[in-house]
């Protein structure tokens, strides 16, 4: 028996990363899947990926920021698999880096809507499915920046990122008594397109100083941290809610 038999998962920045090594593994594991995402070809090539495994998913094309698209998201849940028992509200950008008084107020928006509105509006409508199955488990991506750690130019994205440890927290406390479990991952340094180290320029120096934060002193690949995903949407954390989990690689404790 996998460990996620019977259950419906929503994963939402799902066309690379985190959020395409976690809907593959919930898959393997047995979820039922409703992948979103902006980029409608890398979706379907996902989706096909998945079947020919022999998983099931289906692909809801939208923008994260807009509410539409986690209406879409649980409506396909409902109508294609009967429910919804996991929300992994993963989405995000790093947004525009620079000093806090250069950022312009649409980069800082940006990064907010994405990061962190995007997370509130998929939570508002999962959690009335969820619900309606009688529980279920609410994750989110924040980071360790803003939280462990603060880096120059980041404003935008750590204060984002906090919001949704704060949204996760609140969750958790409003929910528990339906049985609903909501907590965040805090990823470290992940070899994703979204890193800094695959950005247009960056050398092998840069890759070198970001591994060398790190107490591990390499970069997570993104199945690594998909699995501490599966650990938050299945039973055996059944005990566990209103966490900030770092999956940092020790990044919060190296100072080395």
């Amino acid at each position: 028996m996998n460990i996620l038999d019977g259950k419906v998962a929503i994963v939402t920045g799902a066309s690379s990363g985190i959020g395409r090594a976690t809907a593959k593994l919930f898959a393997r594991e047995g979820a039922k899947v409703i992948v979103v995402a902006r980029r409608q070809a890398e979706l379907a090539a996902l989706v096909a990926e998945i079947a020919a495994a022999g998983g099931q998913a289906i692909a809801v094309a939208g923008d994260v920021r807009d509410e539409a698209t986690a209406k879409d998201a649980v409506g396909a849940a409902i109508d294609r698999f009967g429910g919804l028992d996991i929300g992994f509200n993963n989405a995000g950008t790093t947004g525009e880096m620079a000093p806090v008084a250069e950022v312009s107020l649409a980069g800082w928006h940006e990064a907010l809507e994405t990061n962190l509105t995007s997370a509130f509006l998929g939570a508002r409508h999962q959690v009335p499915a969820m619900i309606a199955r009688g529980g279920g488990s609410l994750i989110f991506t924040s980071t360790f920046v803003g939280y462990t750690a603060g880096l120059p130019g980041m404003a935008a994205y750590a204060a984002s990122k906090a919001g949704v440890i704060g949204l996760a927290k609140v969750l958790a406390a409003e929910l528990g008594k339906s049985g609903i479990r909501a907590n965040a991952i805090l990823p470290g340094g992940t070899d994703t397109p979204m890193s800094i180290t695959n950005a247009p320029g960056a050398t092998a120096e840069v890759l070198a100083f970001v591994e060398g934060l790190h107490a591990l002193k390499r970069l997570a690949r993104p199945e690594e941290v998909a699995q501490s995903v599966l650990h938050l949407a299945s039973d055996a954390s059944s005990f566990i809610t209103g966490t900030a989990m770092l999956v940092d690689g020790g990044v919060s404790i190296c100072r080395t």
